[in-house]
């Protein structure tokens, strides 16, 4: 297997929604997003596959020896060697990639954030720099893209942890901020439990509403000049809201099931947000 067919094997198996973002790019820019889709997907796994925290710190610690060997052109896993072929062609800062790595850490270290303040250098790590390093390959020419990009990437982690707030409880993992679920009388046991009620509603409501600032904030940076090249991350953002709206309209039921887009219906708003331009 190349690492070409390894990344790109490692995204479709993900069934992430990002990957129908990735259909419609030319080769060598899907070679590209393909590659760093799974270097995230490499080293989030290593935190949410790995039950004992010091064998994953060390397999982090072992990647950012892989991001060292990347950049002095000597790449061993796959990834990295995907990776490496795409270096010349594209901007991809070595410190971007090692952002990514930090926020895993945190992670590892930390499974309560006090308050949104806390909890935006996370999402500027795991989310927010991914969404950077992605607008280099998709290209654009603006530098206020750059802030669309990741201000996307921020709505997108947002998206996330209000679609897997449950399942990420019972990892014991809490990453609504513990101030706000104070001020709508949610206790984290709700969580964990799977207790839906009025005020775990109006507590995701706020948190919906945060993440659609978020999106429009995102959308009002992006020129219209870059607006072509950045379709792959406008069909995402596409895809993201529809989900939002759906978890929003569906009483914020996200307790105990996983709010989901059916593949068609994915590949359907792709479509669309990539004809629209």
């Amino acid at each position: 297997m190349t690492p070409e067919e390894y990344c790109q094997q490692k995204a479709a198996a993900s069934g992430s929604s990002f990957y129908y973002s990735f259909l419609f790019l030319r080769p060598e820019r899907r070679r590209a997003i393909m590659a760093l889709y799974a270097f995230c997907r490499e080293v989030d796994d290593v935190v949410d596959e790995c039950d004992d925290p010091r064998a994953a710190a060390d397999a982090l610690a072992g990647w950012r020896g892989e991001i060292d060997e990347l950049y002095a052109g000597r790449p061993r896993h796959p990834v990295a060697r995907a990776l490496h072929a795409v270096l010349p062609r594209f901007r991809l800062p070595r410190e971007h990639l090692l952002e990514i790595i930090d926020g895993m850490e945190m992670d590892l270290r930390q499974t309560r954030y006090p308050d949104f303040e806390a909890l935006l250098p996370y999402c500027h790590r795991v989310a927010g720099v991914v969404g950077l390093l992605a607008a280099e390959i998709f290209g654009y020419a603006e530098p206020r893209t750059s802030g669309y990009a990741h201000d996307l990437g921020i709505a997108f982690q947002l998206t996330n942890i209000i679609r897997d707030v449950g399942e990420d409880a019972r990892r014991g993992r809490v990453y609504l901020p513990m101030d706000e679920m104070r001020r709508f009388g949610v206790p984290t046991a709700d969580l964990r439990d799977a207790r839906h009620s009025e005020n775990f509603r109006r507590l995701m409501e706020f948190q919906i509403a945060r993440a659609e600032g978020y999106y429009t904030q995102a959308m009002s940076q992006l020129p219209e000049l870059d607006r072509k090249p950045q379709r792959p991350g406008l069909i995402m953002a596409a895809i993201y809201r529809t989900l939002l709206g759906e978890i929003g309209r569906g009483g914020c039921r996200v307790l105990d099931r996983r709010a989901s887009l059916t593949p068609a219906r994915k590949l359907w708003l792709a479509g669309r947000t990539w004809i629209r331009g």
